[in-house]
């Protein structure tokens, strides 16, 4: 039988030295194509087989350019993640800094755009090239607790060795993702880091914990921003005769009149006034309102087809829904879980009951209450491009499905049975090699 993965995190607390051996123990046996006596954890040698795969050297510590100045200046003001600093501050830098940690703030694209806490630490964290503007992606400097969440899109503490660059074992970091309540894009990671002997066990639940606040921040925020457009649509609405709505830029619904409400549509990247085909409504016309845009319905059915619908899963982290029609287009990144269903879907053209998703998801044909709750969700902005009865996309749409070269990068967040027989693990194929 072989070894269970370790619990770093229970071996660090006790002997944070042994740990540090361990894991160095570990990743040389890995990188030489070694069986360790030990087994890295899942998360980490998934991602050292991306590293691998992607080129990037464990032993040459590459740093791309900072970014100027003005450009993360520039990146601050329009990034989401402002809003929430009060909140990331107070949730993190009391502890952190008493503990010897930094916090480290960065965007959608791994720059740091924000770092606060212990002085001692931040001079370290400069020698590691972990500073303002920097590009901690992982495709480029390795597995770590900022690049390896983007991917992942989960909470992930990445100790020592483990990570897969030599010139950061000596370091240990754990990094949260925050996405926007408005549609689900991932807009940072948050990161506590520091020395190996300064982490707790309890990191992780501690850093994904004040991330899930910064995410309801920005939803009572939004709602904040829907009253206010509720206000500015009510006398517009009682005025008008059919359908209509009042929908912000994210096409989140703030008031409708003449028709059921819905909590959201779909609207096109770029939307500006006229008329416009939505999959949910059909042709509307579509004009501005102070915070947001007034959608009224021609009463025309909603439109059964599509020109065409991508789902774009090329890259690790990337799940793009992108709807083109003649009337124009409009893309929307997925959860997920709604990139797992809407893959699972394009497998199965014919269609897969509710049973037979949950089976796929979950391996659990009985959970069919949550499968039919997704697919109502996804619904929403897809109309009658998605039919059900059983589940699956239009006939009449044409379907284009982008791959990863690499099938071991097929959707690397998602652990559904279905998912994970199309995407082989690494050593299936043998020890992975440089």
């Amino acid at each position: 039988m072989a070894n269970p993965p370790m619990n770093v995190a229970r071996l660090a607390a006790v002997d944070a030295a042994q740990a540090a051996r361990v894991l160095s123990e570990v990743r040389e046996a890995a990188l030489a194509g070694r069986r360790a006596r030990v087994p890295p954890r899942p998360v980490i040698e998934q991602s050292w087989g991306r590293m691998l795969r992607s080129g990037v050297d464990p032993e040459h510590d590459f740093r791309s350019g900072l970014l100027p100045a003005d450009e993360v200046r520039r990146r601050r003001e329009e990034s989401p993640l402002r809003h929430v600093l009060p909140v990331l501050r107070e949730g993190l830098l009391s502890v952190a800094d008493v503990a010897r940690h930094i916090m480290v703030v960065a965007d959608a694209e791994g720059r740091v755009l924000w770092r606060e806490g212990s002085r001692p630490v931040l001079r370290k964290a400069d020698g590691l090239g972990f500073e303002l503007g920097a590009d901690w992606r992982e495709d480029v400097v390795g597995t770590n607790g900022v690049g390896t969440p983007v991917v992942v899109r989960r909470p992930v503490q990445v100790f020592a060795g483990e990570h897969f660059v030599r010139s950061q074992t000596s370091w240990t970091c754990t990094g949260a993702p925050i996405t926007d309540p408005r549609d689900g894009r991932l807009i940072g990671v948050v990161d506590v880091s520091g020395p190996l002997e300064t982490m707790h066990p309890a990191t992780l639940a501690w850093v994904d914990s004040v991330a899930k606040l910064a995410e309801a921040r920005l939803r009572e925020l939004h709602l904040v921003q829907l009253e206010r457009l509720r206000a500015v649509a009510a006398p517009v609405l009682a005025r008008l005769a059919g359908r209509a709505l009042a929908v912000d830029g994210d096409g989140w619904v703030a008031a409708v009149t003449g028709m059921p409400y819905v909590r959201r549509v779909a609207l096109p990247k770029s939307l500006s006034p006229g008329h416009r085909w939505l999959p949910s409504l059909g042709s509307c016309a579509v004009e501005p309102l102070a915070g947001g845009w007034l959608l009224r319905a021609d009463g025309e059915p909603p439109a059964t087809a599509a020109v065409k619908v991508v789902l774009d899963f090329a890259r690790p982290g990337r799940r793009t829904l992108t709807v083109e029609s003649a009337a124009g287009s409009w893309s929307r990144q997925l959860s997920p879980r709604h990139a797992e269903l809407l893959f699972l879907l394009t497998e199965n053209p014919s269609g897969r009951g509710a049973a037979d998703l949950a089976e796929d998801l979950f391996g659990d044909p009985t959970r069919t209450v949550t499968v039919r709750a997704e697919m109502s969700r996804i619904r929403r902005y897809l109309g009658q491009l998605l039919r059900h009865r059983p589940y699956r996309l239009s006939e009449e749409t044409e379907v284009e499905v982008l791959l990863p070269h690499d099938p071991r990068d097929l959707l690397p967040q998602s652990t559904a049975p279905a998912v994970a027989r199309r995407r082989p693990a690494a050593r299936d194929e043998g020890p992975v090699r440089s």
